[in-house]
């Protein structure tokens, strides 16, 4: 029986600026760091309250991928065509303004649904998010 989920991979086109990115602007720990050879390092971080799950940032590399696919694959990316997941915050309109200032692109502020108030942000690398305040 699957009793929980521990790690889940998010493709992105530089790990340097995701590093950046996870860290400096969304306030995430980094759990490892450490190189994987050619294809740049094992790179996994999380939201500070949650440290028993990490989100590895990988590299879409040319070893893991037909040198045809991993070009698709950039594209896509870059083009902003996956949504990754889902984060909550406690008071989303704070978080808002404060990832903004950090230059956070957000394509949809906050708004009421139906399941809370919900934020879309994306990624340094094309990757978008939702950002909700559940309830």
């Amino acid at each position: 029986m699957i009793t929980k989920m521990t790690h889940v991979s998010i493709h992105v086109l530089n790990q340097d600026s995701a590093f950046d990115f996870y860290t400096n602007k969304l306030g995430f720990k980094v759990i490892t760091d450490v190189p994987m050879g050619e294809d740049g390092r094992w790179l996994t971080v999380c939201p500070p309250d949650q440290p028993g799950f990490e989100i590895i940032l990988s590299p879409i590399s040319k070893s893991m991928y037909s040198s045809e696919t991993a070009e698709m694959l950039k594209e896509l990316v870059s083009k902003g065509t996956f949504g990754v997941g889902l984060f909550t915050s406690k008071d989303i309109f704070a978080t808002y303004e404060e990832l903004k200032a950090k230059g956070v692109e957000f394509t949809k502020p906050p708004r009421k649904e139906f399941y809370g108030t919900e934020a879309i942000f994306k990624d340094d690398s094309g990757n978008w998010f939702s950002l909700a305040q559940l309830g």
